[in-house]
């Protein structure tokens, strides 16, 4: 890894780092309260959706740079 995507990851974790704050004081000015157990749940929700995200984007990615997508047969490529 390079410094630039290094430089990525502490960004983009800062920012989640930043959004959950964000959202706990938004929620506290609402009245709301949520126990510990609400933000491990909160949170593991947050990163499953995250880690499927990437998941499936590194996939798209792995078919498309290994041939998966290519077209095989000939009679394909006339309609």
């Amino acid at each position: 890894m390079n410094r630039l995507t290094i430089l990525f990851i502490i960004g983009a974790i800062g920012v989640l780092i930043l959004a959950g704050i964000g959202v706990g004081m938004m929620w506290a000015q609402l009245g709301v309260t949520m126990s510990m157990h609400g933000w491990i749940a909160y949170g593991l929700g947050a990163l499953a959706s995250i880690a499927l995200s990437v998941g499936l984007f590194w996939l798209t990615f792995h078919s498309a740079r290994s041939g998966h997508d290519d077209i095989e047969r000939p009679e394909d490529l006339d309609s």
